[in-house]
């Protein structure tokens, strides 16, 4: 069993997450699971829409998942599971047109889920579930798919998505703008295979080989990478309106909101040493509390323990007469 989501933040085209994410542990490189041993994968792009994302982690989580087992895939998406299930035998037979005559969003990824479902030996079923309604597996996919978005946002990390995702979003309303990173370009131009921008699966042995980038596993399991501060909305389109995702603004005030961050990580005093300050020592320091995400609790790894973690913040803004300095996608440098 996998759970899966999309999300936009600022929907549509705000930057973009996907993410699905397995219900066992350790299942990399078992039967019906030809991924790495952490049990998950997530993605994004610099903008896109809340579907487009939902879509992708179906697409992936069934590429991942390929075998003769039975796989359940649970979704909040009620778009991802009619268009996986239901939508699909009609679009087909109409020639991918909807019920206006007008052509299929999204029909790249559509096609592409309808024949990993028909070539899977194993049987495939769908669950609708309500989201962020505690439900362990979808808070986990949406807190990954959240983070990618904002780290496409931040720039802290290329855009990752399936290569029917990348045709999907630059064939819809929303491509202008989209940062698209040159691997992906040459596969669009015809010039590079599509192959080559996928994970690779992990030996016999059930290790992963190595890859390419650092990946989302050793990102969570290890404190790096970019926080992401005030998401802001990320309500789905009006296809999916059943399915709109609330506001969760996270956004952090240096020095006001310290008491605010109980279920993150431990706060600590933070302050500037000459010896890794990014430009000349100005004899000021700096505490508050940070909220960083995403949050050591959605890794598998997580022992409940706070996890250590040394590294600079380059900030840029205006500090009012109490010095107060509002914190919004501050780049963290870890040593």
């Amino acid at each position: 069993m996998v759970s899966t989501d999309g999300s936009a933040l600022g929907n549509p085209n705000g930057p973009m997450g996907w993410a699905w994410a397995d219900h066992a542990k350790n299942a990399g490189g078992t039967p019906g699971h030809e991924h790495d041993e952490h049990g998950y994968d997530a993605g994004g792009a610099t903008n896109g829409t809340n579907q487009i994302g939902e879509l992708c982690a179906v697409l992936e989580a069934l590429r991942a998942h390929p075998g003769s087992e039975p796989l359940l895939i649970e979704s909040d998406s009620q778009y991802a599971i009619n268009c996986s299930t239901t939508w699909v035998k009609g679009w087909k037979r109409n020639g991918w047109k909807n019920s206006q005559k007008k052509p299929v969003k999204n029909v790249e990824l559509i096609k592409a889920i309808d024949a990993e479902i028909s070539k899977r030996p194993g049987p495939v079923n769908f669950k609708w579930v309500k989201g962020h309604a505690g439900n362990a597996g979808n808070e986990l996919v949406d807190e990954l798919a959240r983070t990618y978005a904002g780290d496409c946002r931040s720039g802290a990390r290329d855009g990752y998505l399936p290569i029917e995702g990348w045709q999907s979003l630059l064939h819809s309303e929303y491509a202008h703008g989209t940062d698209v990173p040159p691997d992906v370009q040459l596969v669009l131009e015809g010039k590079a295979d599509a192959a080559e921008l996928r994970k690779p699966a992990p030996s016999a042995a059930g290790s992963s080989a190595a890859q390419s980038k650092p990946s989302l596993a050793d990102m969570l399991a290890e404190p790096e990478g970019v926080p992401d501060f005030d998401f802001g909305s990320d309500d789905s389109t009006a296809e999916d309106s059943a399915q709109s995702k609330s506001n969760e603004p996270t956004a952090v005030t240096a020095a006001t909101e310290s008491a605010q961050s109980t279920e993150q990580v431990a706060t600590t005093n933070i302050s500037a040493s000459p010896a890794s300050a990014q430009g000349t020592p100005s004899g000021l320091t700096v505490s508050g509390t940070l909220v960083f995400s995403p949050a050591p609790k959605t890794s598998p790894y997580f022992n409940g323990q706070p996890m250590p973690i040394s590294g600079t913040i380059a900030i840029e803004g205006y500090v009012d007469g109490d010095g107060n300095l509002v914190i919004t996608n501050a780049p963290f440098y870890r040593k």
